[in-house]
């Protein structure tokens, strides 16, 4: 008999360190936790799925040899002009003043070197970033933050923003140290103040006012531009349904696992959906109206390597949108500046100090001598670099799969690891043709 004394965890599983220490801090404060970054809990993701690559079933496509398409056209359904992209990827909105203005035309000069779009973000276009995006989707949000028809018609695209993956039903913060004398005044804000942006639109309650909106827009830049609709996963059915039904050329689905920009800590881990467990429906919206690849579907969350890009596409998604991992192409999170990470208290690589605006990477931060730090030039092409990495990731694996081109990756070339995932993604669990669960939407 086994006379080995037990050893019991040190902490427990529900009070664990860190939950302990936030019990702590809110004791001694008073104050909710704010930060930027997305999900820190472990999520079921794109790294469930597996793909099965051809062999006798499926004859594969020779290395570099035969082509592999990775364009798409977006906005075809009503835009006179829809946005034609050389690859599938594309740069989510991030604001100026939640970043600086090298790092928006670093994101400009990245996509534009690519052939793909970058996206203003709240707060309004600089000139730096127009002049710089060759292709550039305008975001219309709750604040109507330095929103004006101007800009509108400057735009390539335009994109409406309901929620966002990180917090739907909610607005996100910009605290005051990052109100600079340029970004209040393009938000028309006092400098210095903290500031929170509405979490709903003030001119319309739903999609019969949404489309009145959406009937706006298009009369002011002559229906030339692409209506895109953005919403936070969380009722991805509906809510893609709806877009569609509103007028929506493009929907954009953003899972909890991005969000660069600042909120509650408890808003962030525990509001939402998985990027995984939200394409499915809303493809299934799509197909159920017929519209499935006329009205097209960009998903964005924690989009990281070709692969994720790959998958995405395979379940249905026209494109995909990077936004963390842009940042962190730009030179974000650099463990070479590991020592300036710690004088904050942080580290290389946890994002908490994202919305403090003493970002020493210079990206996220409206002090002009960390903003300095920043060369665009030299970060816009270490983010084409990142981007012709992904693409060309996700073209070695449709080509694995015996695909011409990345469009006509399928559900059928995936399988999945987890029980969840399979749920989540409606795949089949690796090994046999059992897809758990039923549709709840």
């Amino acid at each position: 008999m086994d006379q080995t004394p037990r050893t019991l965890p040190r902490f427990s599983a529900t009070f664990d360190p860190g939950t302990l220490s936030e019990i702590r801090r809110a004791a001694a404060t008073g104050i909710y936790d704010i930060r930027g970054g997305g999900a820190k809990r472990k999520l079921p993701h794109f790294d469930d799925l597996l793909f099965v690559g051809a062999s006798i079933s499926r004859y594969p496509l020779e290395g570099y040899r035969e082509k592999c398409g990775t364009d798409v056209l977006l906005g075809t359904r009503f835009a006179k002009k829809p946005i034609a992209l050389k690859i599938p990827v594309t740069i989510a909105g991030m604001s100026f003043g939640a970043l600086s203005g090298p790092a928006k035309e670093a994101l400009g000069r990245g996509a534009t070197a690519m052939g793909t779009s970058t996206t203003t973000g709240d707060g309004g276009m600089t000139a730096e970033e127009r002049g710089h995006s060759n292709l550039l989707v305008y975001q219309v949000l709750p604040s109507r933050y330095g929103m004006n028809p101007d800009d509108l018609r400057k735009a390539d695209a335009i994109e409406i923003v309901i929620g966002q993956g990180a917090k739907p039903g909610g607005g996100g913060m910009l605290l005051g140290q990052k109100i600079s004398p340029r970004v209040a005044a393009m938000r028309t804000l006092p400098e210095g103040i903290d500031q929170r942006s509405a979490c709903r639109h003030p001119d319309w309650t739903g999609p019969d006012d949404l489309e009145i909106k959406i009937e706006e827009l298009r009369e002011i830049t002559d229906w030339e531009k692409p209506i895109y609709v953005k919403v936070g996963a969380s009722r991805p059915y509906y809510d893609t349904a709806l877009a569609v039904k509103s007028g929506a050329d493009v929907v954009v689905l953003d899972g909890m696992q991005g969000g660069t920009a600042a909120t509650q800590d408890v808003f962030i881990e525990h509001v939402g959906l998985p990027i995984l467990s939200a394409i499915r429906p809303a493809v299934k919206a799509l197909q159920e109206l017929g519209l499935h690849r006329k009205v097209q579907l960009i998903v964005s969350g924690g989009i990281r390597s070709g692969a994720d890009v790959a998958k995405a596409l395979a379940l249905g998604a026209d494109a995909v949108a990077i936004g963390t991992a842009a940042l962190v192409a730009l030179g974000g999170n650099d463990p070479a500046l590991e020592d300036d990470y710690a004088k904050l208290g942080t580290t290389a690589g946890a994002y908490d100090d994202w919305h403090e605006g003493r970002d020493p990477a210079g990206i996220t931060t409206q002090d002009p001598l960390l903003a300095a730090r920043l060369d665009p030039v030299a970060a816009g092409r270490r983010l084409a670099n990142y981007l012709s990495v992904l693409t060309l990731e996700a073209q070695t694996i449709a080509r694995a799969c015996g695909k011409s081109h990345v469009h006509n990756l399928e559900p059928e070339d995936l399988v999945a690891l987890t029980v969840e995932a399979a749920a989540m993604a409606g795949l089949p669990l690796a090994g046999t043709d059992w897809i758990p669960g039923g549709a709840r939407y």
